[in-house]
């Protein structure tokens, strides 16, 4: 149980409490802490929906299993082919956060965050491709920094408030120049904060590794949860209650250090260089994972056909999967040089949320001798996830719908060449 919820914590606790708070305040202003609670909601019944699968389906690929096993192999394909393009948009972030942060605490500012990105890509791809893991132990120390970090952020933010007793920055707390606007805020700010909670998920397949999945799974989920949403809601209200949504939304823009800048202005030795090396361990553990993670998606794929056999290569020196990580780190690369986390975060938000549109639809097909939670959780997580997409500014709905369909075009082609091939 402990394990479990130290590895969800270190898959959470990264670029989004550390960047994208930062975004959402920006666009919902103070009320981006209620964003956050209904994150945590939405993310909740995602999260259930996903430790069912688990225990009823206890196998390694997530989603992307799931639904060739519950739903049909286009969704399973798509459900693979989402989880790329949202990882490799979340791990391009965590690299420009990570720039960001260094770059800030060692006064490089005019340096640039994007090229700096790329090459922490390509040198811990070059660190995986020698057959690099996280281990538990280097999860533990990660973990460790980044709350100690945290806390110490919340506690100097909140005692600041004290001292000045003054709530001008929560004043008005919905942003938004009448209700409609004030709800599109509100609910895109939901759906950027959704993506910082989904963690969760490397708990969820975890089933071949812990004893007794039904029991321990679950806990584990909402634990982590709960705990994510009490630190991501402590930093908002410290960081906006000291300086501002628009300044912490000015420095993620910019420099993508929000809680270095907000610390700065504390007046407290070394707090803005323990923050920076919280933000920055953080987000590295953050990108390893997903390396690895995006290259065993990857490998899965290749394995089954829906990717060139070739992606499905091992190094049997070191047990990597060396053409899938060479694949993958050179496309979250090539995304960094984007520059902008704002709009990495946002595609990466979009192809999230209709991944876990299938999570659920998959859920929803599990017998019903083998659920653990009745329906309703997997529709609400399935009705909130449609409903963010939405929310997601309409550029990124072409982008990311226009990859989405280049992948079903592949997916298909690919079908009908085997198809001819056996014939």
């Amino acid at each position: 149980m402990f394990d479990a919820i130290w590895m969800g914590l270190g898959s959470i606790l990264g670029t989004g409490i550390f960047v994208s708070i930062g975004l959402a305040a920006g666009i919902a202003g103070p009320s981006v802490i209620v964003a956050i609670a209904l994150a945590a909601f939405v993310a909740t019944f995602n999260a259930l929906s996903a430790a069912q699968l688990a225990a009823a389906h206890p196998v390694s690929g997530g989603t992307y299993e799931y639904g060739y096993h519950f739903l049909r192999p286009v969704w399973g394909f798509l459900a693979g082919w989402l989880f790329l393009l949202a990882k490799s948009a979340s791990a391009a972030t965590a690299a420009l956060g990570f720039a960001g942060y260094v770059l800030t605490m060692l006064g490089l500012g005019n340096v640039s965050h994007a090229m700096v990105a790329a090459g922490v890509v390509i040198v811990l791809t070059s660190v995986v491709l020698l057959g690099a893991r996280r281990t538990s132990h280097v999860n533990t120390l990660i973990v460790s920094v980044t709350l100690v970090a945290l806390v110490a952020f919340v506690a100097a933010g909140v005692y600041r408030q004290l001292v000045a007793a003054d709530s001008l920055h929560f004043q008005p707390f919905f942003r938004g120049a009448d209700d409609k606007a004030v709800t599109l805020n509100l609910f895109e700010a939901t759906a950027l904060m959704f993506v910082a909670y989904t963690g969760y998920g490397r708990i969820a397949t975890m089933a071949e590794e812990v004893e007794n999945p039904r029991k321990v799974i679950p806990r584990a989920v909402i634990v982590t949860l709960v705990v994510s949403g009490a630190l991501y809601i402590g930093v908002s209200v410290a960081g906006i209650g000291s300086v501002g949504a628009d300044f912490l939304y000015r420095a993620t823009e910019g420099e993508a250090a929000p809680l270095t800048l907000a610390a700065r202005t504390f007046g407290i030795p070394y707090l803005p260089e323990l923050i920076a090396i919280g933000a920055a361990t953080a987000m590295l553990g953050v990108l390893l994972n997903l390396v690895l993670g995006l290259s065993r998606v990857l490998l899965a794929m290749g394995r089954r056909g829906d990717m060139p056999e070739v992606v499905a290569r091992v190094d049997e020196r070191h047990n990597s999967p060396w053409v899938a990580v060479a694949i993958m780190g050179g496309v979250i690369a090539l995304l960094t040089l984007v520059g902008s986390v704002k709009t990495t975060w946002s595609f990466s938000a979009l192809t999230v949320l209709l991944y876990y549109s299938i999570t659920n639809a998959a859920a929803l097909a599990i017998p019903s001798d083998q659920r653990l939670y009745p329906r309703w959780i997997s529709w609400a997580g399935l009705t909130a996830c449609v409903f963010l997409t939405f929310f997601i500014d309409p550029a990124v709905w072409i982008s990311g719908a226009t990859l989405a369909g280049v992948g079903l075009i592949w997916f298909f082609v690919a079908r009908f060449c085997a198809m001819r091939r056996k014939a």
